[in-house]
């Protein structure tokens, strides 16, 4: 079976799609076994440039910047196209080809002109004002970036709808954005991380908190270093380690300063993954304070997977990721956070019950071996290869 994914970012950029189609496409040219199964023929395409990124290093054929007609005569060829979002170029001419598409969403382009589900004139999660048809505050909120530029993301968003409803299937990795999508024929596969060592760390503690992210005003860091204030001021003791860089990196570190929390709070910068373990090394807690909804949070489920306690915002996707192992807050809401954390740092020192059930159920959910076992089941259903329960549990190896 030949399977085409087409992804419009991909390495060398770093991101949550990129981290995920990256999983799958190598997930897919492993497959194997021991029932006679197809092998299957893994081919990515992407806009992205190569770079110094080592593609022969991949499992997969890798297919850069090609040409409207290469992007054809791949379509053409494949059994099952994928789409890492429902970009729209890809997308028609997908349908225009006959063959069977599967889209899975990302984002929220399938409802929201900019694509973040965000109210940016109030910096906040966005009602639903394209599916409400309150299309002026669509226009108002992408105002920014010109009238013509928001025009133009309102209008796509209707077509890019219609088409969505026509592909084979709508994939969503949470339960939570299939009620936001209402698209016909959709099922939910959980995002999947590759398998490592995942053993706790026995000097691991709550009082040893950490962000790992873009900072950016969507991921509520300033929210976080509000409740971090309210918490120094009950004269707790912790650490805060924001891991990350962005363009609000220099308004967050002299808002840590106002607040006096430079002897807690260390900016650490962007860490590439070879590094990251290392640096989150004795952390007991992780906190997502995101304001726009996440559609999954890989960040969660990754440190889940170490035994670390997760605190997220209860707007998206993160609230059905943590689960009950994790505690949640109203987005924005700093005074709430704060309580959060602080019932995290009352915690054991070790809190080993806590982490354990956290990793537990980041170890059932969301590997990368039900993942792959759960797309690959769908493209042989649409391919007239097999039907979705041929596919078994262990198949991956």
């Amino acid at each position: 079976m030949r399977v085409l994914i087409y992804t419009h970012a991909f390495a060398p950029k770093i991101g949550g799609v990129e981290t995920v189609v990256m999983s799958l496409a190598t997930g897919l040219a492993g497959f194997t076994n021991g029932q006679g199964a197809t092998p299957v023929d893994v081919s990515v395409m992407t806009p992205t440039p190569r770079g110094t990124f080592d593609d022969e290093s991949l499992p997969f054929r890798v297919v850069r910047q090609p040409s409207l007609l290469q992007k054809v005569r791949l379509m053409w060829g494949a059994d099952v196209i994928h789409l890492a979002g429902p970009a729209f170029l890809p997308l028609l001419v997908a349908l225009l080809l006959r063959k069977p598409v599967v889209v899975e969403h990302h984002g929220y382009q399938a409802i929201c002109p900019n694509g973040q589900l965000l109210f940016e004139p109030a910096q906040k999660l966005c009602p639903g004002h394209f599916m409400a048809g309150r299309h002026v505050e669509c226009l108002r909120c992408n105002a920014k970036a010109g009238l013509f530029h928001s025009l133009m993301m309102w209008l796509l968003t209707f077509p890019r709808r219609w088409l969505c409803a026509r592909v084979a299937s709508n994939i969503t990795p949470t339960q939570w954005l299939s009620t936001l999508l209402r698209l016909p024929r959709m099922i939910t596969i959980h995002h999947g991380l590759a398998a490592e060592d995942n053993r706790e760390s026995a000097a691991a503690s709550p009082s040893e908190v950490a962000f790992v992210g873009r900072l950016v005003g969507t991921k509520g860091v300033d929210v976080l270093l509000r409740a971090a204030s309210r918490v120094k001021a009950k004269g707790l003791e912790f650490t805060l380690r924001i891991i990350g860089d962005g363009p609000d990196r220099s308004r967050l570190e002299a808002q840590t300063e106002a607040l006096d929390l430079v002897d807690r709070v260390k900016f650490l910068g962007y860490q590439p993954d070879a590094k990251l373990r290392e640096t989150l090394a004795g952390v007991g807690v992780i906190v997502m304070p995101s304001l726009a909804g996440e559609v999954f949070g890989l960040v969660a489920a990754e440190n889940m997977m170490r035994g670390i306690l997760p605190i997220v915002s209860a707007g998206g996707g993160l609230a059905e990721v943590v689960g009950e192992t994790g505690l949640t807050f109203p987005p924005g809401d700093g005074e709430a956070l704060a309580g959060c954390l602080e019932r995290a740092l009352r915690l054991p020192e070790n809190a080993r019950p806590e982490r354990r059930r956290t990793q537990d159920r980041a170890m059932t959910c969301f590997t990368e071996r039900r993942m792959v076992a759960e797309h690959l089941a769908l493209y042989r259903e649409f391919a007239g290869e097999l039907r979705r329960s041929a596919v078994p549990e262990g198949a991956l190896q």
